[in-house]
């Protein structure tokens, strides 16, 4: 298990990460999700052994390994941008780690074939890296990395470079090669579409944070604050300030939102109210769906779903739906909120608890 114990890390009086405590066990499959300088990189490269933090303690098996150099611990890494060994070629590259093991020439042949042709390398072998496509470039760190066994495998945007296909396939095979190793893997990635295919566990970050951690599903569905709930959208969280008054939230135009289970227990007053893009509909969904009126402010078409920018009172949305809607600019459309997907935050932003809602 890798345990990190109120780790810190401080540069120039800046938190780059802040209290961060962790427990990542063997055979799991651990996503870092956050955007860009949420402290992804400074965590993965404390967790390898790169940095040394200015608070806390680093545990791997029980073992204070804080002050222990990457050197000495059995860690890979692949980073978005591929490092490779130019003058070698692609089975050598991949094979490197095995040889510096001391691995015997068949064992060397037979995992770096294995490896070779999960990751559609084959009819390369002989090439060295600067004959690759940059695809192929990081498909040869990848396969480096996984032939190397190591108890903890650490993964920074490794698919960003990739092309869509295979990039989806891999996605699909890497749970897989994880939890057969019994390896700890960390994978960073600022999209929480990839977050949620790969499964595992995952750890939304924000400001150096760890807002939440536990199942990839359970984080997305039951976000403990508004924060976490942000990190986990794409397209950005739907969010609205509303007032509750019973058993209902007052819209604008004397309509009324019905208030979800979780917080019919709350106390009347301001709570912030947020729903998915794709809680957001051009046609009923339930019976229980509420129909407001909004203004269409854009539309992006993308082939086969349309994001519908929209206006709400004080509020900007964005409306997720299969198929192309024309709508124009300006142009007042009516859509549906299902109450059964709202998630309520009160005045702190921390998430209103009661009866489990139902599944996304």
């Amino acid at each position: 298990m890798l345990e990190l114990d109120q780790v810190t890390k401080t540069v120039n009086g800046a938190d780059h990460i802040r209290d961060v405590s962790l427990k990542l066990r063997h055979g799991t499959l651990n996503v870092l999700l956050g955007p860009t300088l949420s402290g992804k990189t400074t965590l993965m490269r404390l967790m390898a052994g790169l940095d040394q933090p200015t608070g806390g303690r680093v545990l791997f098996d029980g073992k204070d390994v804080t002050g222990v150099a990457v050197q000495k611990r059995n860690v890979a890494m692949v980073y978005q941008q591929f490092i490779n060994y130019p003058a070698m070629t692609v089975y050598d590259n991949i094979a490197s780690p095995l040889k510096v093991a001391g691995a015997d020439a068949a064992t060397i042949r037979r995992e770096v074939g294995r490896a070779a042709e999960l990751l559609r390398l084959t009819p390369y072998l002989d090439r060295t890296p600067l004959n690759l496509s940059g695809g192929q470039q990081q498909r040869t760190a990848l396969a480096r990395a996984i032939v190397k066994k190591a108890g903890l495998v650490l993964l920074d945007e490794p698919l960003a470079n990739l092309d869509y296909k295979l990039r989806e396939e891999l996605r699909a095979e890497l749970p897989k090669i994880f939890e057969e190793s019994g390896a700890i893997f960390v994978y960073a990635t600022t999209e929480p579409s990839e977050a949620l295919l790969l499964g595992g566990n995952t750890a939304t970050l924000s400001e150096g944070r760890v807002t939440q951690f536990g199942p990839t599903v359970a984080v997305f569905r039951e976000p403990v604050d508004l924060v976490t709930a942000m990190t986990f959208a794409d397209p950005p969280l739907n969010t609205i300030v509303l007032e509750k008054r019973g058993a209902v939230f007052a819209l604008e135009g004397g309509v009324g939102l019905p208030v979800p289970a979780q917080a019919a227990h709350a106390p009347d007053g301001v709570y912030t109210v947020g729903f998915q893009p794709h809680h957001l509909s051009p046609q009923r969904g339930s019976a229980g769906a509420v129909p407001v009126t909004a203004k269409v402010t854009i539309t992006e078409i993308t082939g086969s779903e349309s994001f519908v920018h929209l206006a709400f009172a004080d509020a900007g949305w964005v409306m997720l739906t299969p198929g192309i809607l024309a709508f124009e600019p300006d142009e007042r459309v009516e859509v549906f909120i299902d109450p059964r997907h709202l998630m309520v935050f009160d005045a702190q932003g921390r998430a209103v608890r009661g009866p489990a809602r139902q599944a996304a």
